[in-house]
């Protein structure tokens, strides 16, 4: 973007001689709450530990939320030199590179476009990425320095993202296809990337959520050690999971490329997402680029409900994401059914989730089309939500009855014990 605009409203804003009014927050450790369990010094570990500079990384993800924040004054802080675009700037000290940019007007895009944006704040999905000193670095977490030099153009640098993983999968994701599980045969080789948009404190996979800690991969890496997994286990698919895979565009839509370039087109190449950022073209790129298996997670159909699940707290931005992925099965349902294997994802545990709500998420389903294969997860205890009771088999066998009841044809719901498939097929291995 022109910078010149920007740089006019940083010296109107930011100037020494006419300082910041604005807030901003620091964290500091509750340590009452913290139990020392190493979390945020061997997963989310902080990258200014002298001087906190208001990432609130570690407060998105201490599993024990002992972490407190306190409000400062910008204009409290010294200020120190940086170089943007070559033009030397004088912003706040103990900031981040994205406050800064911020502050001289700079717009990060919203998660999942095509700019740098701050999808997951937390250091993991690289989204956010601008070129420091000459090398991709991480604008969120990243404190600034004296005499760094930032360039805003990263179309010449190859994303990265961290990855976990490959390994071998015997069930698969929401969109795997469900006549292909049973849970003796690997199904897919599958990667979890780090980073996301939602907040969940029942987050199921929240060590890779959170890591930001781990080095990153490119996509060609993170595709080539997939593909070694999918050969060495003769896999019938290739999946990507998080965290949120599409929180960072360009990373993932090269992956799908250099995975479909590897394989043959009768393997499945699976992305799990929750949907939250999965316009239409978006959508359309992911295809092109050779994505035929997509299972989307909108978890619920009552903003409320998507809300306590989810933690966001800004209700229109969770109705934004809410919409936006029923929107995206849709879509993929109606322009994509014959070039992508859709699945659908749900949520139950009685504490957060109705039977009611489940019996209006069916009638919306089978709205679109009853065929669609629906996979209901059980949600456990897990990250803040420790207290949760794991659902019963019986209740999960009910949740089934409810869907099936709504006309849906293709439901499956895991249990602890395992899934159970469409009419009475059991895919676990406790029948």
């Amino acid at each position: 973007m022109p910078l010149e605009a920007p740089l006019q409203n940083f010296w109107v804003c930011c100037s020494v001689e006419k300082p910041l009014a604005s807030k901003h927050y620091t964290a500091k450790v509750d340590y009452e709450k913290c139990k020392r369990c190493g979390f945020c010094t061997a997963v989310n570990i902080c990258h200014s530990p002298a001087t906190c500079v208001g990432c609130l990384s570690c407060y998105w993800a201490c599993p024990y939320e002992a972490r407190a924040l306190a409000e400062a004054s910008l204009n409290e802080k010294s200020y120190v030199t940086i170089s943007v675009e070559g033009k030397p700037l004088r912003v706040p000290h103990n900031i981040t590179v994205a406050r800064a940019l911020e502050l001289i007007g700079f717009r990060f895009g919203p998660p999942g476009s095509k700019r740098p944006s701050l999808s997951c704040g937390t250091g993991g999905c690289w989204a956010c990425s601008i070129v420091i000193d000459g090398a991709l670095e991480r604008a969120c977490i990243t404190p600034v320095r004296s005499g760094m030099r930032i360039e805003l153009g990263v179309e010449k640098h190859t994303p990265l993202r961290i990855v976990h993983g490959p390994e071998p999968h015997t069930v698969g994701g929401k969109g795997t296809p469900w006549w292909e599980v049973d849970y003796v045969n690997y199904v897919e080789a599958a990667i979890w990337v780090a980073g996301c948009n939602l907040r969940c404190p029942q987050c199921q996979n929240y060590h890779v959520t959170y890591d930001n800690s781990t080095a990153p991969m490119t996509p060609e890496e993170a595709a080539k050690l997939a593909m070694y997994c999918h050969k060495r286990y003769s896999t019938r698919g290739v999946a990507i999971s998080g965290g949120e895979p599409t929180i960072n565009r360009r990373w993932l839509v090269e992956f799908f490329r250099a995975v479909s370039k590897r394989v043959s087109p009768r393997v499945r190449r699976h992305l799990d997402s929750n949907g939250s950022v999965l316009a239409p073209d978006y959508i359309d790129e992911l295809v092109e680029a050779g994505c035929n298996n997509i299972g989307v997670e909108p978890k619920c159909v009552r903003v409320e409900t998507y809300m306590k699940i989810t933690g966001v707290a800004e209700r229109g931005l969770a109705e934004e994401y809410l919409r936006t992925a029923w929107k995206a099965i849709e879509y993929i349902n109606a322009y994509h059914r014959d070039r992508v294997y859709l699945g659908i994802g749900l949520v139950y545990n009685r504490e957060l989730v109705t039977l009611e709500e489940i019996a209006e998420a069916g009638d919306r389903i089978a709205s679109i089309d009853p065929h669609i294969q629906v996979t209901v997860l059980d949600y456990f205890p897990t990250f803040r939500r420790r207290l949760l009771k794991r659902p019963t088999v019986s209740e999960m066998l009910e949740v089934k009855r409810v869907l099936e009841e709504r006309g849906l044809k293709t439901v499956i719901v895991q249990t602890e014990h395992g899934h159970v498939g469409p009419g009475e097929r059991r895919l676990g291995y406790f029948f």
